[in-house]
């Protein structure tokens, strides 16, 4: 029997005329994204559509961006029924709308909140990640841990897939721990060009300023497991949900941990639903007799 985890993409699958497609030939894509513009008070749409790079990269527009996309693909393909789901940092948000545990405007609301907390935070507590490639988990956190007690933060912030790791902190962290892990035998260690700290500790006030605003909003039990960041496990009780969304912001994300608790239980296909394909690529490396495809 075929078990489908369906999957939603984070930051940085965003381009220039996304979801114009969806918009022109799906009515109920085409609502959502109407709808979007009503709920955010401005054209969402109209920077989709015909914004450059640039316009794109902004932290307010980008992740409404992809997360409004996601769940109009989702939406505009019906027969895409999740026995499990799941996202990647901003991804868990259209993931948590797949599973019906939030409303679509609701979600877009704290997605909206969630962007200006960041953008906050990031200049506040300027920082910046890299990723790591080609070394073992236990020795980029090793190398992080000692840098950090040093007096420089930098934290293990994405577990992409075995052998590829991002580290997060201040610029100094992850300049020092760059340079350290290339002597310890990274093949590449490489700075991304991101406005901050993400899922690290400089990421505090976004949770603050995020926390009030997911006690206001209603949680409905899932109607599937959603597979958390936080510890890649599945969750459906609205408690435990909110606890762990909250705790996304200044924690890891423990992809390459998700993908394998999916595949362990149960998944014989993931399909990425949203711009890019960036997590379908991530699936093949670390569940390779799954099958793995996008609808982005």
């Amino acid at each position: 029997m075929v078990k489908t985890a369906i999957l939603f993409p984070g930051q940085g699958s965003q381009f220039p005329g996304m979801a114009r497609e969806l918009f022109d030939h799906n009515l109920e894509a085409r609502a959502l994204l109407t709808q979007a513009n009503d709920i955010l008070g401005f054209s969402l749409t109209d920077i989709m559509f015909n914004g450059s790079d640039e316009d794109l990269r902004r932290t307010d527009v980008t992740q409404p961006a992809i997360f409004v996309h996601s769940v109009a693909q989702f939406v505009a393909r019906p027969e895409l029924v999740p026995a499990m789901t799941a996202g990647h940092s901003l991804g868990e948000f259209s993931a948590l709308v797949a599973a019906g545990v939030l409303r679509f405007d609701d979600a877009l609301l704290l997605v909206a909140r969630r962007a200006q907390a960041m953008q906050a935070a990031c200049e506040e507590q300027p920082g910046t990640m890299a990723a790591i490639l080609g070394l073992d988990d236990a020795t980029v956190e090793r190398i992080c841990e000692e840098i950090t007690t040093a007096g420089d933060v930098v934290v293990a912030a994405n577990y992409n897939c075995p052998g590829q790791l991002v580290i997060s902190g201040s610029a100094a962290g992850v300049a020092r721990a760059c340079e350290a892990l290339k002597a310890a035998g990274a093949k590449r260690a490489l700075p991304l060009p991101v406005g901050g700290a993400f899922h690290s500790p400089l990421m505090q006030s976004a949770a603050a300023a995020l926390a009030a605003a997911i006690e206001k909003t209603a949680f409905a039990e899932a109607r599937c497991p959603v597979y958390q960041n936080v510890d890649g496990r599945p969750h459906s009780a609205p408690a435990e949900i909110k606890a762990n969304l909250l705790r996304q912001l200044t924690a890891p994300v423990r992809w390459t941990q998700a993908v394998q608790q999916m595949a362990a239980d149960g998944a014989t296909e993931f399909v990425e639903c949203g711009p890019g394909k960036v997590l379908q690529g991530l699936v093949k490396k670390i569940a390779p007799a799954a099958a793995a495809s996008s609808v982005g």
